[in-house]
C-alpha cells in the first residue's frame, strides 16, 4: 500500500480540493466522512481536519474522537477543524464580530515553525469562517497573525498537531501549496512517489491477483474512463476482457465507426451492437428528461445482457467509476439531492449475478487523463470531451426521433470540428449543440422559413462542478453559425449559451 494521508470530511465545499493539492504533491491521500473513521494502519502518515458549513457553538456539532491520531501522528486542522481541536483541548471559540471572509494578509509568521517553512511575511491567504478562536489552550502557541484575526495558526506544544484559520487548499492563499507540501512531506514525512507509473505497475499486479484467469466484461462509452479502465484491466488478463460498445442512435456523428477503429488500434477485444432500432422505439414520444434517461438505462441494461450472456462463465464486470462517485456515495450529508440521474453501468441489476471491479476507483479525472496518457493512451481519447451517457437524448429538448438526432449530429458535427480546426478544442472543458423545441421565422433567399433553433454550448472548467461559459471569439461563432444555417437543413436560427454553473447545469436536460 502506497503511503496516504487521511482528510476527515466535516462537509466542506473544498475538502476535494485539499485531495486534489496533496495528490499533486504525489501523495496519496484518501477522503472519509468525520463520522465513519478509518483505523490507524501503517501506511498512514499524518491527518488533515477539513472545514464546514457547521459551528463548534451549534448543538450536536461534529466532534468525533480524534484522540488516536493526537501526538501519535502530524493532524492538521483547516478552519472548523483547527476550531474543534482548539475548544475540545480548552480554548473558546465565539462568533465572529469582524467580517472573516475572503483575502487576509499574515502580518505575524513564525518562520522557524515548520509549518511556516518558506513562507513570507504578508503572504496572502484566503479566509471563509463565521467563528474565531479567541482563546487558544493552555499547551498551544501561536504561530501566524492577521490584521484581524490573532489566531491564523497555532501548533499545540510537544506535538505535531497544527490548526489553521484560513484555505491553503485555494489559488487565493497565494503560498498555500508550500504550506500543505511543508504538513505533508516535512512534517508527516511522506516520499513523494505516489506517480501514475506507480499507479500503473501497483495497479495491474492488484487486478491480476483479484481477477485470476476469470473473465470480465466491461462496456465501453468510448469516452477517457471507460477507455483508461479497459485498457488496465487489459493489461492484467489480456484476452479474457470483453468490452461492449453499443450504438444507442444517440452518438455524435461518424462515433460509432471512429471510436470501433480506435479501440482495435489499442488491441482491445471489442465488440460493436447496433441498437439504434431498440432505443428509438423505447424514446417515442417521451419528453420528459428523467423518463428518457430511465428508458435508455433500461434498453442499455437489456442489450448489455443479452450481449454478456454470449460470455461464457464470465465473473466480473468492469466499470470505469471515478473517486467523486465513491465520495459522493459516502459523503458527511449522504448523496445530494438529485438534479437528474447518471446515467452508467452503475445500474446494472442483481440478476446479472457479477461482481464489479472499479481499477479507477481512487482518482480523480485529471488523473485518470494522466494514467491514460502513461498508457499510451491516444490524444483523441485522452482529451476527448466528456459526453453524457444518454448522448444527444439529452440535447434534443422534447420527443426524440431520427430525423431530429440526424440534425442534430450535423450541427454538432459542424461546430466540434470548426474547434477543433481552429485549435480551440483543447482550450474548452466540454462543447455541444441542444436542439431547441421551438421554430423561428428567417428569411432565405426570397423565401420566409419557419424552422428549427439551435443552441451551441461551451464551457471551462476543472471537473464539472462548476464551470464559466466559454468567451469563444465573435469572428469563430459567426462562422459556425453561417455554415450550420447554410448546411443544415431545417435549421434558420442559433443561439450560443452564456449561463455558468451553477446556476445552469452544463447540459439543457
Amino acid at each position: 500500500m502506497p503511503e496516504k494521508i487521511l482528510i476527515l470530511d466535516f462537509g466542506s465545499q473544498y475538502t476535494q480540493l485539499i485531495a486534489r493539492r496533496v495528490r499533486e504533491l504525489n501523495v496519496y491521500c484518501e477522503i472519509h466522512p468525520f463520522n465513519k473513521i478509518p483505523e490507524i494502519t501503517p501506511d498512514l502518515k499524518g491527518v488533515i481536519l477539513s472545514g464546514s458549513p457547521s459551528s463548534v457553538r451549534e448543538e450536536n456539532y461534529p466532534n468525533p474522537d480524534i484522540n488516536p491520531f493526537l501526538g501519535n501522528l502530524p493532524v492538521l486542522g483547516v478552519c472548523y477543524g483547527a476550531q474543534l481541536m482548539a475548544q475540545e483541548g480548552g480554548g473558546e471559540v465565539i462568533a465572529s464580530t469582524i467580517r472573516e471572509y475572503g483575502r487576509a494578509k499574515l502580518n505575524h509568521v513564525d518562520q522557524h515553525n515548520r509549518l511556516f517553512k518558506e513562507i513570507t511575511i504578508d503572504s496572502q491567504v484566503w479566509m471563509s469562517h463565521g467563528d474565531t478562536i479567541k482563546q487558544v489552550p493552555e499547551n498551544f502557541e501561536i504561530i501566524a497573525s492577521t490584521d484581524s484575526v490573532e489566531v491564523a495558526a497555532y501548533k499545540v506544544k510537544d506535538q505535531e498537531t497544527y490548526g489553521i484559520q484560513f484555505h491553503p487548499e485555494v489559488t487565493h492563499s497565494a503560498e498555500g501549496k508550500t504550506l500543505l507540501r511543508n504538513f505533508v512531506v516535512h512534517i508527516s514525512g511522506c516520499s513523494q512517489d505516489w506517480t501514475p507509473d506507480i499507479f500503473i505497475e501497483s495497479t495491474v499486479a492488484e487486478l491480476r491477483e483479484q481477477i485470476g484467469n476469470d473473465k470480465v466484461i466491461l462496456g465501453l462509452s468510448g469516452g477517457v474512463d471507460s477507455s483508461v479502465a479497459a485498457m488496465l484491466i487489459h493489461q492484467a488478463i489480456g484476452k479474457n476482457l470483453y468490452c461492449i460498445f453499443v450504438d444507442n442512435g444517440l452518438l455524435r456523428k461518424n462515433e460509432f465507426e471512429d471510436v470501433l477503429h480506435s479501440y482495435k488500434d489499442m488491441g482491445l477485444n471489442v465488440k460493436g451492437v447496433d441498437a439504434k432500432d431498440q432505443f428509438y422505439s423505447s424514446l417515442a414520444g417521451l419528453t420528459d428528461p428523467e423518463a428518457k434517461r430511465k428508458a435508455i438505462g433500461r434498453v442499455f441494461i437489456e442489450v448489455f445482457d443479452q450481449e454478456s450472456h454470449q460470455v461464457e462463465d464470465a465473473k466480473w464486470l468492469g466499470q470505469g467509476t471515478i473517486y467523486p462517485d465513491v465520495i459522493e456515495s459516502v459523503s458527511v450529508k449522504g448523496p445530494s439531492a438529485t438534479i437528474k440521474s447518471h446515467h452508467n453501468v452503475g445500474g446494472l441489476p442483481d440478476f446479472m449475478k457479477l461482481k464489479v471491479v472499479e481499477p479507477l476507483k481512487t482518482l480523480f479525472k485529471d488523473e485518470v487523463r494522466l494514467v491514460g496518457k502513461t498508457l499510451g493512451i491516444a490524444d483523441t481519447i485522452i482529451g476527448r470531451h466528456p459526453f453524457p451517457g444518454p448522448g444527444l437524448a439529452i440535447r434534443i429538448l422534447g420527443d426524440i426521433t431520427p430525423e431530429k438526432v440526424a440534425i442534430l449530429q450535423e450541427v454538432d458535427h459542424i461546430f466540434i470540428s470548426s474547434l477543433k480546426r481552429t485549435g480551440l478544442y483543447d482550450q474548452v472543458w466540454q462543447a455541444g449543440a441542444m436542439l431547441l423545441p421551438i421554430q423561428s421565422v428567417g428569411v432565405m433567399g426570397d423565401e420566409r422559413t419557419y424552422e428549427r433553433v439551435v443552441a451551441l454550448r461551451a464551457v471551462t472548467s476543472v471537473d464539472g462542478m462548476t464551470a464559466d461559459w466559454c468567451h469563444l471569439p465573435y469572428e469563430f461563432l459567426a462562422d459556425v453559425s453561417n455554415e450550420i444555417i447554410n448546411k443544415v437543413r431545417g435549421v434558420n436560427r442559433v443561439v450560443y449559451d452564456i449561463s455558468s454553473k451553477p446556476p445552469a447545469t452544463i447540459e439543457w436536460e
